[in-house]
């Protein structure tokens, strides 16, 4: 599976139907979980990636979702504390399937992007710096091993060969 899938109206892309088929399934699989509703303004450069997420802002909020749909092109959901339903049309979706987040371009305020995230998603990081590592090949995948003897912790990665290709893509960047 891909990290980040982009949809974008009226692009020519012959997968575009299909990638927002892929996110009106998990916008529909978020129905009466708690998500993290993010807004921002895209800096210049237009470049999301630069933005901070993590400290929270003024129009941040944490809501259980209630029937969050795709109709067409636009997002329809309702929050529990109301029967009004809720919408909005994007220009351009990107689903980040690592952080298991929605980004919304939404027509009507282009110089505005929101995330969509399963508040719930959280993961332990460990630092391991300067690692032992080994690498293996045992039939079709590709074994990683990352070893720090200080703190005594061994991770073992396994990729496809497609996931490999794709790492070593963002290592010689």
């Amino acid at each position: 599976m891909q990290q980040k899938t982009i949809w974008q109206q009226s692009s020519g892309h012959p997968e575009n139907p299909n990638y927002l088929a892929i996110m009106r399934e998990w916008w529909a699989n978020l129905n009466g979980k708690e998500v993290t509703w993010q807004q921002r303004i895209i800096p210049p450069s237009g470049e999301v990636g630069e933005l901070d997420w993590e400290e929270a802002q003024r129009f941040d909020e944490v809501f259980l979702i209630n029937s969050p749909e795709i109709r067409g092109i636009t997002l329809y959901w309702r929050k529990p504390d109301s029967l009004q339903e809720r919408n909005t049309t994007p220009y351009k979706l990107i689903l980040d399937s690592l952080r298991q987040s929605l980004y919304i371009f939404p027509q009507s305020q282009k110089e505005l992007v929101i995330r969509v995230g399963l508040s719930s998603v959280l993961y332990q990081t460990i630092s391991i710096t300067n690692p032992q590592y080994a690498f293996d090949s045992s039939g079709e995948n590709y074994i990683l091993n990352l070893r720090d003897i200080t703190q005594q912790i061994e991770v073992k990665v396994t990729l496809s060969p497609e996931n490999l290709k794709q790492l070593l893509r963002e290592l010689s960047r």
